[in-house]
């Protein structure tokens, strides 16, 4: 029987997403200066009013079933569970995440990694730290216009392709795919980085660019309309990269270690449940967080997802994993500094849930 939920989702206004690191850097540096980063994050938590369940609000930086063992873990009661009353707020952004928990908006952000490494390199006193790994493989798609047999990357030479922004994980994975195939992404092709996130899949449709990466559901959706045809994973093609995890402000983590566990059982419960279940069962649970989506294209994607092992068993972010992730942010030309792992990763909740 379905638990009664006590998640509330709301969402920010989605605003221009194409920001170098620098600027985001700028942006979330800024930001924080107003609302003084060195306050007590665990001031504004409390328990929730008539209630045992302490509130946490969660911010995600996008809305997508690529982040599928989350929505279960909120569709299966297991934050309840854990003592939670979550509240989910999508900040359409790495940059908008990344600022909501510097300004204590958030109390644990859900984003690419690298902000923690931006903010921390810039001199940030009160960084985010992060405590749980979701997925090791990129969830965007090669999308043509036409279908292609037998694709190599190298068929990109000379076309034009909707990307994403610079210094964000979707645009860097892409070049650092293209560097494998020697290809010069500055070069040999045109990434339309113009376009807000988001918006590539409409734009694609009307007629822009040769190719776009997508993540789902817009990839599936440019399939079902006959308006493109997934040709490439950049997941697999890629490798292993630790693409999402969830963070928190160093002070927040140690004001609140039972929060952060209690935090971290939830979603260990929630990639157990993927781990065990068909993609059929996965597409039914979490069907309430994507309404506008149908069954049958939900368990398309999942079923996408789950062939090209995008979602780790355990939420551990290993020390190889960071490593590589700042490989590609300098192979990228946005890592003003290499950081040690153990200034910005904490294993000690994944390590206790995995138990």
């Amino acid at each position: 029987m379905k638990k009664n939920l006590t998640v509330k989702r709301s969402f920010l206004l989605p605003g221009a997403f194409r920001k170098t690191a620098g600027i985001m850097l700028a942006i979330v540096l800024f930001a924080c200066t107003l609302a003084g980063c060195g306050k007590d994050a665990a001031s504004d938590t409390g328990k929730s009013a008539g209630s045992s369940l302490k509130k946490v609000t969660l911010n995600e930086v996008a809305h997508s079933i690529f982040y599928a063992p989350m929505y279960v873990a909120i569709e299966e009661g297991y934050f309840k569970e854990e003592g939670i009353d979550l509240n989910l707020v999508t900040g359409f952004g790495a940059d908008k995440t990344m600022t909501a928990v510097l300004t204590d908006e958030a109390d644990i952000g859900f984003m690419g990694s690298e902000s923690t490494i931006y903010t921390y390199a810039g001199g940030t006193q009160d960084y985010v730290v992060n405590f749980a790994q979701l997925t090791q493989r990129a969830g965007n798609f090669l999308v043509s216009r036409e279908p292609v047999d037998n694709f190599s990357w190298d068929m990109l030479k000379g076309s034009t392709v909707l990307g994403g922004r610079a210094g964000g994980m979707p645009e860097m994975v892409f070049e650092f795919i293209l560097k494998k195939n020697g290809i010069d992404p500055k070069a040999d092709l045109d990434i339309d980085q113009s376009i807000d996130f988001g918006s590539t899949a409409a734009a694609f449709s009307g007629g822009q660019a040769d190719f776009t990466v997508e993540f789902e559901p817009h990839a599936t959706s440019l399939e079902t309309k006959g308006d493109g045809y997934v040709i490439a994973s950049l997941g697999k093609d890629s490798g292993y990269v630790p693409y999402t995890a969830f963070s928190a402000k160093q002070s927040y983590i140690e004001a609140n270690p039972e929060v952060i566990q209690s935090f971290t059982n939830a979603l260990q419960k929630g990639m157990d449940y993927v781990a065990d279940h068909t993609p059929e069962e996965i597409a039914k649970v979490i069907q309430p967080q994507f309404e506008e989506t149908d069954h049958d294209t939900l368990v398309t994607i999942i079923t996408r997802y789950h062939e090209q092992d995008t979602w780790k068993k355990d939420l551990i972010f290993e020390e190889d994993s960071f490593t590589l992730l700042q490989n590609i942010l300098e192979e990228a030309g946005e890592l003003p500094e290499r950081v040690p792992y153990e200034k910005l990763v904490d294993t000690s909740f994944a390590e206790k849930a995995a138990k």
